[in-house]
Parts: structure tokens; C-alpha cells; sequence
């Protein structure tokens, strides 16, 4: 019902505008910009003195609203390069109805334009809030963001045109032209298409450099060419850079336009190029290779704390893992297991959908739960799996609990009170999932793609194989489970997985160095 309504509402304001001539839609455009102008000589205050200038460009950012990883980097990413004093980072994102109230009552309303848009010319408020040295942006336009969610919408393409557009539009308003624009996924893909095509004319926009990274190619952001000029803004000059196997492709068009872009991982650099991981889009990658750059993603290091973090059951430290073990066995209480301290627990937090190697794990999961083992899965998907895993657990009440739902507070309990954490996926351009187990202290099992070859080592963190392979999955598992009866041993290897450097610190000095290489 609520997308019926919204539905509803979108269509009143196109077909009013449509009866306009295109005079009144000149003079309307006129108008704003004139508006525009005027606030703009409003200076806002300066306080990028002597430092470099970052925009984030992202759908989605920590801790306001969250639907994945990406909100996760955008958070965590911008306060660790701002820790450093030498940059002024900024982000800008929508300003969605979901956003969380708590943060929503602090923010501070700096003004309004209007964003000319095809033949659109759609109100833009401008909201800000600052935590961590970083400043946030956020983009109003109830037309557009004030729905449920994030995504999922008839009109996306149109939603993040717009969005794309207010981010440009809000520079001279706010007196901040980064020095790198910083762009996130396709939904953000159109403002660096936008900074080198409709702005590459304006003075005070040609030296912005725009970085894009992909942290998932699988969604690129494809529109029928039709819509070039009448959804995106974009004209026949420009159609080149966007068009691509017969429609518009974002992806494909920032990628072509920045002077940089990079992935989530050095293998998922890699892998894109092969057409096995790039859902087509492997020969412009291998084209623009070149100015491609693969860097890990972090983890908030606080955030995910084993000595900290208040989830707990209770908390323990690398070098006494003794209070682990109560983790272990509340976790096994309020799951309705059995409380075996010596049985290990095999936990699964993961989106329920096959290129997360459910396929492997179905295939061998009844051969498993024939040995000593409890496995343990949070998560939700496809009514397939999550159909199985639930048939599952009602015939091995004593070894399976499943748990289909989105609940952080559980997640870290299962993270810190299980043994083994089972990743098998298919792809996976990062992953954090296997590092925040080895924040706590519970060794991961991954499969050697992505992020999971670059953060998980056999033996020095964690387990990996290699082949798509269930049998093979099944083999690493029950070395780990033979492994884990050596206790002296395990407890080494715990330690080692604890101990593993995932912190931003790394991973913002990487970026450093490529934003460094940019502004050359």
C-alpha cells in the first residue's frame, strides 16, 4: 500500500509539469539559479585551510541508515581519513524518511535551491550534521525520499539522477569544491558523469578530480536509451560515454569518465576483469585497467570489540579467552541447543541467496550434522533456502538453529559465542563478515575469492579452499573441527584471528596515497 501511494503522488507533479510550455520551464530554471546565486553569496564558513578536500558521494552511510557494507565503508572510511587532520572530509547522501530519529532532531537546516533536471525542476533542501571531524550532508526531497527503504523503486534511476545533480548543485551554496569527489556505487555514478560532461564548462569545477569504487558490479545501473535525455539530462555529445550493448550503463559511464576508480579488494580488481565476475562489463574494465586500483575494506575496530562491546554476554581479551566460553554457552541457551562446551558451534550470518554458497552448504549440510557439531544460521533471502534451513532445524532440534531475520544484537552474540564462521561465496567483493569473526575470536572458513583471499590467510587466521566445490568446503570444515579438539593450538589460532590488523587505519592510508597520485 505504501508504494501504491507513493506511486500516486509522483504521478500528479509530472503531469502538471508536462502541460508547461518549455518558456515557463526556461523561466523557472532561470529563477533557481538566480536563487541559487544569491544564497551562495552567503559564505558558508571555511575549514579546509591548508587541508585537502574529500566528498563522499554514497546512498547510504553509518550511522543514519544502513542497508549493507556500503554504508558501513562510507561511515567508517570518511572518520578515519578525518582523524588524520590533513583532509576535510565531507559526505553527502539523501535524506531518506528511514533515516534514524535520533540523529534526525540534530541536524541542521542550512537552506533550499532548486535542481534543474531535463525538463524537472525539483526542490532541494539542504540539511547538515557533524560527528567524528566529519561533516554530513543531506539531500531533502520528499517527492523522491520519503518512502520505506532505500531502494527497490520504479523511479530509482530518476531518484539518484536527482540526487547525483543536487550534489553538484549544492557546491556553490555551500562555497566547497572538493578537490576529489569521491563516488560510491551506481547511485552515485551519474555525478561524476555530470562533473566531466554538463559542469566541465564551469571554471570553478575543472579541477575536481571524481574516484569511483565499485563494491559491486553486479549492479550497474542499466536504463533503456530512451531515457537518455528526458530521465538522465544527458544528450547526444554525451551518449558515448554512457551507452553501452544497446542501453545506458552508470557504471560503465563513470568508470569511463573519472580519472581513477577502484574496487573493494586487490583480487576483486583482479577477478572484474574476467568475464566470469563482471557481468559484462569486463572490457571496459580491462580498457580503463590502467587507472584501476584495488584496497581492502576496514572494520570499525571499536565498534566490533571483544573486549567492549556491551552485546556481549560477557566480554574477553586476546590473551584470556576463558570468559569466551560463557558466550558459548548463553548463545547455546537461548537457541534452544544443547549446552555442549566441547562441541563446536559452525555459524552462518549471511543474506540467504546462492552466490553466497548456500548451493555448497545444502548439498553437505545433513553429511555434517552427522559429526559432533551445532551450526547456527541468522539471516534472510530467498524463500528457498530460507524454507530448507527452517525444515532443517525442526529435524535436528539438537545440532540446527535457524534464525531468519536482521537482528544486530543477535549477530554479535552468535559472533562471539560460536567457534567457526563459515563463508563459502561465490563472489565476494570484500566481505567484512570474515573479519568481524575474527574480531571475535571465532575462526572463519572462507572460499578463495575477493576479499576473502585477501583478508583471510590458511592457517595464520583462519581456513580456505579454493574450488567451488561442496566436498571440498566439507573436507577444510572437518580439518578445522579436528583441529579444534587440539586445544593449545586452537587457542593460537584464536589469538592470531583476534589479533588480525582489519582497523581503516590501513586501508585510509591506501586511499590516501591514490587521492595523493590524483592530484598530481
Amino acid at each position: 500500500m505504501a508504494t501504491a501511494k507513493t506511486t500516486t503522488k509522483t504521478e500528479t507533479p509530472k503531469k502538471e509539469t508536462s502541460k508547461k510550455s518549455a518558456e515557463a520551464i526556461t523561466q523557472s530554471a532561470k529563477t533557481s539559479k538566480t536563487k541559487a546565486a544569491a544564497i551562495s553569496k552567503k559564505p558558508i564558513e571555511n575549514r579546509s585551510e591548508g587541508k585537502k578536500k574529500i566528498l563522499f558521494v554514497a546512498s547510504e552511510c553509518t550511522p543514519f541508515i544502513q542497508t549493507g557494507g556500503l554504508a558501513e565503508v562510507i561511515g567508517s572510511l570518511s572518520k578515519a581519513l578525518a582523524v588524520t587532520w590533513r583532509y576535510d572530509v565531507r559526505v553527502v547522501v539523501p535524506m531518506y524518511s528511514d533515516i534514524k530519529r535520533e540523529y534526525r532532531d540534530k541536524f541542521t537546516y542550512l537552506g533550499n535551491l532548486y535542481v534543474h533536471l531535463a525538463w524537472r525542476n525539483q526542490y532541494c533542501g539542504i540539511f547538515t550534521y557533524e560527528e567524528n571531524g566529519v561533516t554530513f550532508y543531506f539531500i531533502d526531497n520528499e517527492f523522491y525520499f520519503k518512502r520505506p527503504g532505500c531502494y527497490g523503486y520504479f523511479d530509482d534511476g530518476e531518484r539518484f539522477a536527482f540526487f547525483s545533480r543536487s550534489v553538484l548543485e549544492i557546491m556553490p551554496f555551500l562555497n566547497f569544491y572538493p578537490d576529489v569527489m569521491h563516488c560510491h556505487d551506481w547511485q552515485a555514478a551519474l555525478a561524476a558523469i555530470y562533473l566531466k560532461t554538463n559542469y566541465c564548462f564551469r571554471e570553478e569545477y575543472q579541477f575536481i578530480r571524481a574516484l569511483f569504487t565499485i563494491h559491486n558490479i553486479e549492479y550497474q545501473g542499466q536504463y533503456s536509451l530512451d531515457l537518455l535525455g528526458d530521465l538522465f539530462d544527458i544528450y547526444g555529445t554525451y551518449q558515448y560515454l554512457v551507452e553501452y550493448r544497446n542501453c545506458i550503463n552508470l557504471m560503465k559511464g563513470a568508470i569511463e569518465c573519472c580519472e581513477a576508480f577502484s574496487t573493494v579488494s586487490p583480487r576483486y580488481a583482479q577477478e572484474i576483469k574476467d568475464p566470469y565476475f563482471a557481468h559484462g562489463l569486463d572490457p571496459i574494465i580491462r580498457k580503463n585497467e590502467f587507472k584501476l586500483r584495488g584496497i581492502l575494506n576496514g572494520i570499525d575496530d571499536v565498534g566490533y570489540n571483544c573486549e567492549l562491546d556491551k552485546h556481549l554476554f560477557a566480554n574477553f581479551t586476546p590473551n584470556d579467552f576463558s570468559n569466551k566460553k560463557i558466550c558459548k554457552q548463553e548463545l547455546q541457551k537461548i537457541l534452544g541447543l544443547p549446552q555442549k562446551p566441547d562441541t563446536p558451534i559452525i555459524s552462518m550470518i549471511t543474506r540467504l541467496v546462492s552466490h553466497k554458497g548456500l548451493d555448497l552448504v545444502t548439498n553437505v549440510i545433513e553429511e555434517l550434522l552427522q559429526d559432533d557439531v551445532q551450526v547456527v544460521i541468522l539471516g534472510t533471502g530467498d524463500a528457498h533456502f530460507e524454507g530448507f534451513f527452517s525444515d532443517l532445524a525442526y529435524r535436528y532440534p539438537d545440532k540446527m538453529s535457524t534464525n531468519i531475520a536482521f537482528n544486530g544484537d543477535l549477530s554479535r552474540k552468535i559472533y562471539s559465542g560460536s567457534d567457526i564462521f563459515l563463508m563459502p561465496s561465490k563472489s565476494e567483493p570484500c566481505g567484512l563478515s570474515q573479519m568481524i569473526a575474527c574480531r571475535y575470536a571465532t575462526v572463519p572458513i572462507v572460499r578463495e575469492t575477493g576479499g576473502l583471499y585477501d583478508s583471510i590467510k590458511p592457517l595464520e587466521n583462519g581456513y580456505t579452499f579454493a574450488n567451488y566445490n561442496a566436498h571440498d568446503m566439507l573436507y577444510v570444515i572437518r580439518q578445522a573441527i579436528k583441529d579444534y579438539k587440539k586445544k593449545s593450538e586452537w587457542e593460537k589460532l584464536m589469538y592470531r584471528a583476534v589479533t588480525a590488523d582489519f582497523s581503516w587505519g590501513h586501508s585510509a592510508t591506501e586511499y590516501e596515497a591514490l587521492y595523493s597520485d590524483m592530484l598530481k
